[in-house]
């Protein structure tokens, strides 16, 4: 994924890439255990993250191209009087990257960790309720298994998104437009 996204000569990112993977990776698999803290369903630990990451990138940027940096807010070909216009665009636009960022880790792991732990009440209130009831609680029962198995699977696909974009913004930074 490295290599196809900010290129083979640009694998010093490598251990970055998967530090920021294996980190987001074991915080939504721990806390798909009922009852446990999820930490990247905290938005202080996802906005952390994905701000960290940015102002990590927006530096390499600076870094690399030092002031040829801001003409990434220009797009070329942009008649002069759109310029005020379009830089304000594109800074909100580039912002908006860090927000999204973790936004987006946040909102799915919260959304479904809310539910495992929702419907885990549910049944465990109903599987002690009577023997009758308890027995017609495992269908219910069967459905919330593969929810949870839903769920370690939103667990790998988060990790990935976030990891995939994030070596999508360094490829901006190292290579600009």
């Amino acid at each position: 994924m490295v290599r196809d996204q900010i290129g083979s000569l640009n694998e010093i990112y490598l251990p970055f890439i998967y530090s920021i993977f294996f980190f987001v990776l074991i915080g939504n698999l721990i806390s798909n255990v009922p009852y446990s803290f999820a930490i990247n369903a905290s938005a202080v630990v996802s906005l952390g993250l994905s701000v960290t990451i940015f102002m990590g990138v927006t530096i390499l940027a600076l870094y690399i191209h030092k002031l040829k940096f801001f003409s990434y807010f220009i797009p070329s070909g942009t008649p002069l009087a759109l310029v005020p216009l379009i830089i304000i665009i594109e800074i909100i636009s580039y912002f908006a990257r860090a927000v999204s960022l973790g936004v987006r880790l946040f909102a799915n792991i919260f959304a479904g960790h809310s539910l495992l732990k929702i419907l885990s009440t549910f049944l465990y209130k109903l599987f002690s309720t009577s023997i009758l009831i308890g027995a017609l609680t495992l269908i219910p029962f069967g459905i919330f298994l593969g929810i949870v198995g839903l769920e370690f699977m939103v667990s790998f696909i988060q990790s990935f998104v976030l990891t995939l974009l994030t070596c999508s913004y360094l490829k901006d930074a190292i290579d600009l437009h």
